[in-house]
């Protein structure tokens, strides 16, 4: 089994920061490609940034210029740090990961953590 654990969510007041954490445990015996993702209230799932193995990074026009993902591989731990943040951010942040696991290694399956609720408001 693979758990993914994302921290750091929280309210914060527009033009603020924070910075999430999502970390990967269990039976894992790599990670590709990580990635952040949110949702706001009646809206769909929507990409924010991804990272991959080798820190290529890719961004959602919404996240550039204030949104830095980053990785420490030898964690299996992912960070995302969020300035000038806007109303707009408002939303549950998911983290992503795919995994090849110890159990199924011929496999790499994607897994989801449960989300952490960011709050832009004054």
């Amino acid at each position: 089994q693979v758990q993914i654990v994302e921290s750091g969510g929280g309210l914060v007041q527009p033009g603020g920061s924070l910075r999430l954490s999502c970390a990967a445990s269990g039976n894992i015996f790599s990670i590709y490609t990580m990635g952040w993702y949110r949702q706001a209230p009646g809206k769909q799932r929507e990409l924010v940034a991804t990272v991959t193995s080798g820190g290529t990074t890719n961004y959602a026009d919404s996240a550039k210029d204030r949104f830095t993902i980053s990785r420490d591989n030898a964690k299996n731990t992912m960070y995302l740090q969020m300035n000038s943040l806007k109303p707009e951010d408002t939303a549950v942040y998911y983290c992503y990961a795919e995994v090849r696991d110890l159990i199924n290694i011929r496999a790499i399956a994607p897994y989801w953590g449960q989300g952490t609720q960011v709050t832009v408001s004054s």
